[in-house]
C-alpha cells in the first residue's frame, strides 16, 4: 500500500483517507517538494513524504468530454435515483486502448433531468463511484444547444444539407448559437474543476463541443487537448455558408491534435482553413501539421472501430443463440438482406425500400425468396423531417408489401421498435447480406458489427447446422458517403441516390459465387479485428502525447477576445523587439551594418501601392548619412524596379533578385554575387511555367534576370496550391540535371540558380566592412518571410566568427509572432517604421551635435 497521504493529522493516527478525498481541481497536482509560498499543508501531494509504491496521484490522466456521460439511469419507486455503465457508449469503450494505469475521468450529460435540489448529491455519487462529473444545463438552455443549434444548424450542414428555406433546418438563429457557446463555458468550468493543467489530457469528442478548445487554451496556454469529430465535415463550399464559420474553425484550432474518420473530412477542413483563414500546412514525417501562431496543430485521420470484446460476450450469451435459433426457423428458405439504420433524414431508408422494389420488379424469380428487414433505430432529433422520414418509410414498406406480398410472405419486414443488442447480433448472424445505404454519414460501424457477428463461433455454427470448416462469408453493399467505405475495399459500393445501381448491387450480392464471398469476408475480417476501438484510442492517446511533447519548452501566451482567441507558442529566447533597447544600442556603437527585407517589412505586403513612400524614403536617407552606418535594402524584385524606386538615396546599398545582383551605393557598378555562365535553363522551364499558367486562371510568370518566379497569389487557393506541387515537382524531374535551384515560397514557384540567397548578402557585405577594417559592432536585420531566413541564419554563423567586433549587438527581428531563426520580433510593418524612424531621429540627434560642436569649435579659435 502507498504510504502518501493528504493531511499530516491522517498521518499521525495512521488512517489512510478515503479513495474519493484526492478528487476536484488540486487532485493530480505535483507540487514542489520545498513550500515557496504560504498554504494549506493539507493541499500537498505525496511528494513531500517518502513512499515505498507509485502514487495514484502522478499516475497520468486523461479526461474525456463528452455530451453525454457514459451512463444509463434510471428513476426507482421511491423516487432515488440509480446508475450504471453504458456498455454502447463510446466514451466507456475507448478506455481498452489506454494503459490500465490511466486514470480516467469523464466529463458530460445525464440523459434524465435532476431536480436542482439533488443535483449535488448525484455530482458527489457519480464522482466517488464512476469518477464521471455531471454537467447539469438547464432544460430550455439544453433544448436550444442540442435541438436547436447542434440539430438544426450543424448537423445538417455538416451533412451537406443547407437551410435554403424555413422547413429545411431553418435560418441561422442568433440566440441558438449563444446557446451553444453557453453549454460549453459549462463544460469548461467542469473540466476546471478536475483538471491538473501541466499533467492531465484531455479528450473532446464530437460537433456538439466544438468551441470547448478556445475556452480551454483560453485558462491553461499549455493545455494537452485532443479532438475528434464523429461526424463528417462538409467541403468548403457548404462549410462557407455558416455565419460563424471563422469562430469554429479558430476555436477547433486551439486543440493540439484534430482527429477526422477519413481523408476527404481531414481534406475538407484543411481547406476551410486554407480559404478562409489564410493557413497553409504541410506533412512532417507522415503527419499532416498546421502551423498556427508558431503552434502545429496535427491532423488525425483514423476511422473507429468496434469494442471487439463487447460483441464476442454478446455472440456467446444464451439468449443470442436462442434468438438465432428463432430467426432460423422463422426464415428458412428464404435469403435476408439486413438494413439497420435511424430514422433520420441522412439513413437513405426510403431509397433503399425503392431499389428493393426495383429488384423484385426486375427480378421476378427472387419474389418470395428474399427478404428485406429494415430495423429502424428511434430517431436522435426531433421535428418534422423526421415525421415525414417515418411515414414515407411507412408508406413505401406498405405498397411494397401489397404488390408482392403473398400468404407467408411478407417482402419487407420493418422493425421500428427498440431493440436489445442481442436481438440485433441475431439478425447479423443470419442475413446473407448488410445494405449500408446512407446518403451521408460521418462514420457508421454497422458493416463492422455484421462482418463479427458473420464470423460467429461454434455455438452458432452448430445451431445454423454450419460446417465449421468452411470459411465464413459476408457481403456488404455500402454507400460510397460513409465513413467506414474506405476501410472496406471488398464491399460493393453504390450511389445510394442512384436506385438502378442499388438494386444490381443487391442482385449481385446474392449471385456473386461462394468462394469470392469468402474471400471478401475473410479481408474484412482481418481489417475490422485488428482495428477495433482499443486501437483506435490507443493510436489516437500516442499521437496526442507526440503533439503535446514540446510544450514544456516553448513560451505561450493568449492574443484576442471571445472566440477569436489563440495562443502564441515561441522558443524561449524569442521576444519582442524593445524599441528603447535597440535605439540605446545604437547611440552607443560606432560601425553598424543595417539590412532591410522590402516587402512586408518597410512596406505592407501585397499593397496596391509597392513603391517605398515619401517618408519611407526620407527615414532611409537619414539612415544612409550618418558616417557609421551601410544600409542595405535585400529584395527579391529585379534590379530595374529597385533602381527606380530608391534613386532618391544616394548611399543605400541595395540587393536585388535575392542578393543575386547587388550594389554599395547609387554610383556603384551592379555586381553579381555568384557567376553564372548561361540561363539556358529558362528555355526548358519557360514552356513549362507557361503550361501551367494557361491552365490556373490568376497566376502569372514573372521573368528575372537570375530567375523565373510562377505566382499565384490571385489563382483559387486550393487550385492554385495544388498546380504549385504539381509545378514543382514537374520543374524539378525537368530540371534535374541543371544547376539551379527549385523553391516554393508563399504563393510563389522559383527556379533560380544554385547558391543563390540573401545569406550572401550578408556574407559579402561583413567580409568588405572587415577588409576595410571596420568590423560591426551593430548588426540590425528585418525580414518577413521564408527568404529572409538566410540573413538571420547567415548572421548567427558570422557571431562566432572574425567577420564581428567580439562586442557586437546582433539584432535579428521577424515580423510578426511566428517561429524564426530571428531572435526578436515586432508585430507589423507600422511597428518596423516606427524603430526605425527612432533611429534615423538619433543619428540626426547625433549629427546635429556634431556640427554643433565643429560650429562652436571654429567661433572658439
Amino acid at each position: 500500500m502507498s504510504r502518501s497521504y493528504t493531511n499530516l493529522f491522517e498521518l499521525a493516527s495512521g488512517e489512510a483517507p478515503l479513495p474519493s478525498s484526492g478528487f476536484g481541481r488540486h487532485m493530480g497536482k505535483k507540487l514542489s517538494r520545498v513550500a515557496t509560498v504560504p498554504g494549506v499543508l493539507s493541499e500537498l501531494d505525496d511528494e513531500g513524504f517518502s513512499s515505498d509504491a507509485p502514487s495514484s496521484v502522478s499516475q497520468d490522466r486523461m479526461i474525456l468530454v463528452g455530451n453525454q456521460l457514459p451512463l444509463r439511469v434510471h428513476k426507482t419507486h421511491s423516487g432515488s435515483w440509480t446508475f450504471s455503465w453504458d456498455e454502447d457508449s463510446l466514451l466507456l469503450q475507448l478506455k481498452d486502448g489506454l494503459n490500465e494505469d490511466v486514470e480516467i475521468i469523464y466529463i458530460g450529460c445525464l440523459r434524465e433531468e435532476i431536480d436542482p435540489k439533488d443535483q449535488d448529491d448525484v455530482a458527489q455519487h457519480l464522482l466517488e463511484n464512476f469518477k464521471c462529473v455531471p454537467a447539469f444545463i438547464p432544460p430550455e438552455l439544453f433544448s436550444k444547444f442540442y435541438h436547436g443549434f447542434c440539430k438544426q444548424h450543424l448537423w445538417p450542414l455538416f451533412h451537406y444539407m443547407l437551410p435554403l428555406s424555413p422547413d429545411l433546418g431553418g435560418r441561422f438563429d442568433r440566440s441558438l448559437w449563444q446557446a451553444y457557446v453557453s453549454v460549453n463555458k459549462i463544460f469548461a468550468d467542469k473540466v476546471m474543476e478536475v483538471i491538473s493543467p501541466d499533467d492531465d489530457f484531455v479528450w473532446v469528442h464530437d460537433y456538439h463541443l466544438m468551441v470547448l478548445p478556445t475556452f480551454l487554451r483560453k485558462r491553461f496556454n499549455r493545455v494537452k487537448l485532443g479532438f475528434f469529430l464523429h461526424s463528417p465535415f462538409p467541403s468548403s463550399e457548404i462549410y462557407r455558408t455558416l455565419p460563424v464559420r471563422d469562430e469554429l474553425l479558430r476555436a477547433l484550432l486551439n486543440s493540439d491534435l484534430i482527429g477526422f474518420h477519413t481523408f476527404d473530412y481531414a481534406r475538407h477542413f484543411l481547406s476551410c482553413c486554407s480559404r478562409m483563414l489564410g493557413l497553409s500546412y504541410q506533412s512532417k514525417r507522415g503527419y499532416i501539421g498546421l502551423e498556427y501562431y508558431g503552434r502545429t496543430v496535427s491532423i488525425k485521420i483514423l476511422p473507429v472501430g468496434i469494442h471487439l470484446k463487447q460483441l464476442r460476450n454478446v455472440l456467446d450469451l444464451p439468449e443470442t443463440e436462442s434468438k438465432v435459433a428463432e430467426l432460423r426457423d422463422r426464415f428458412h428458405g428464404r435469403t435476408v438482406l439486413l438494413g439497420v439504420d435511424d430514422m433520420d433524414i441522412f439513413k437513405g431508408i426510403s431509397l433503399k425500400l425503392l431499389a428493393f422494389e426495383n429488384l423484385l420488379t426486375h427480378h421476378p424469380e427472387k419474389r418470395g425468396k428474399v427478404v428485406l428487414v429494415q430495423i429502424a433505430n428511434p430517431a436522435r432529433g426531433r421535428g418534422r423531417d423526421v415525421l415525414e422520414v417515418q411515414s414515407e418509410t411507412h408508406t413505401t414498406r406498405e405498397r411494397i408489401n401489397r404488390k408482392f406480398g403473398r400468404p407467408g410472405y411478407e417482402p419487407v419486414i420493418l422493425i421500428d421498435i427498440p431493440l436489445q443488442f442481442y436481438e440485433r447480433i441475431a439478425y447479423y448472424v443470419i442475413s446473407e447480406c448488410c445494405l449500408v445505404t446512407a446518403v451521408r454519414d460521418g462514420m457508421n460501424l454497422i458493416p463492422y458489427e455484421y462482418i463479427i457477428s458473420r464470423q460467429g463461433n461454434d455455438k452458432l455454427d452448430e445451431t445454423l447446422g454450419a460446417n465449421p470448416s468452411i470459411p465464413k462469408k459476408s457481403m456488404l453493399v455500402v454507400s460510397e458517403f460513409i465513413g467506414c467505405s474506405p476501410s472496406l475495399s471488398g464491399a460493393i459500393r453504390v450511389n445510394p441516390w442512384n436506385i438502378d445501381a442499388v438494386a444490381e448491387a443487391m442482385d449481385m450480392a446474392l449471385i456473386i459465387a461462394e468462394p469470392e464471398k469468402q474471400m471478401r469476408h475473410e479481408k474484412h475480417y482481418r481489417y475490422v479485428s485488428t482495428h477495433d476501438v482499443a486501437y483506435w484510442a490507443r493510436s489516437f492517446w500516442q499521437d496526442l502525447e507526440r503533439s503535446c511533447r514540446d510544450h514544456v519548452r516553448r513560451r505561450c501566451w493568449g492574443i484576442g477576445f471571445g472566440l477569436g482567441f489563440r495562443v502564441v507558442a515561441l522558443d524561449p529566447n524569442f521576444r519582442k523587439l524593445s524599441v528603447e533597447h535597440i535605439v540605446s544600442a545604437y547611440k552607443r556603437t560606432k560601425k553598424r551594418a543595417i539590412l532591410l527585407d522590402y516587402d512586408g517589412t518597410i512596406t505592407v505586403q501585397n499593397s496596391i501601392s509597392t513603391n517605398p513612400s515619401p517618408e519611407v524614403s526620407g527615414m532611409l536617407n537619414s539612415l544612409c548619412k550618418d558616417p557609421k552606418n551601410i544600409v542595405f535594402i535585400v529584395s527579391g524584385k529585379d534590379r530595374a524596379t529597385l533602381t527606380e524606386w530608391f534613386s532618391s538615396c544616394d548611399n543605400l546599398g541595395v540587393a536585388a533578385e535575392h542578393g543575386y545582383f547587388l550594389r554599395e551605393n547609387k554610383e556603384a557598378e551592379w555586381e553579381t554575387c555568384i557567376a553564372v555562365p548561361d540561363f539556358y535553363w529558362k528555355q526548358i522551364a519557360d514552356p513549362v511555367m507557361k503550361l501551367y499558367t494557361e491552365t490556373t486562371d490568376g497566376s502569372t510568370i514573372e521573368m528575372k534576370e537570375s530567375g523565373l518566379v510562377w505566382n499565384y497569389q490571385y489563382a483559387d487557393p486550393d487550385f492554385g496550391s495544388c498546380q504549385a506541387k504539381e509545378l514543382l515537382d514537374h520543374l524539378e524531374s525537368v530540371l534535374a540535371n541543371e544547376p539551379v535551384t527549385v523553391k516554393s515560397g508563399q504563393n510563389i514557384v522559383e527556379v533560380k540558380p544554385q547558391g543563390i540567397n540573401k545569406g550572401l548578402v550578408v556574407d559579402r557585405l561583413l567580409t568588405t566592412m572587415k577588409e576595410k577594417g571596420m568590423l560591426p559592432d551593430f548588426v540590425l536585420c528585418i525580414g518577413d518571410d521564408r527568404s529572409d531566413e538566410d540573413m538571420f541564419e547567415a548572421i548567427t554563423r558570422a557571431v562566432a566568427g572574425p567577420a564581428l567586433s567580439p562586442v557586437a549587438e546582433i539584432f535579428a527581428c521577424t515580423v510578426g509572432r511566428k517561429p524564426s531563426k530571428a531572435r526578436y520580433f515586432l508585430e507589423d510593418t507600422t511597428e518596423i517604421l516606427r524603430m526605425l524612424q527612432g533611429l534615423a531621429a538619433a543619428s540626426e540627434n547625433c549629427m546635429l551635435k556634431n556640427v554643433t560642436k565643429g560650429f562652436q569649435k571654429v567661433v572658439m579659435e
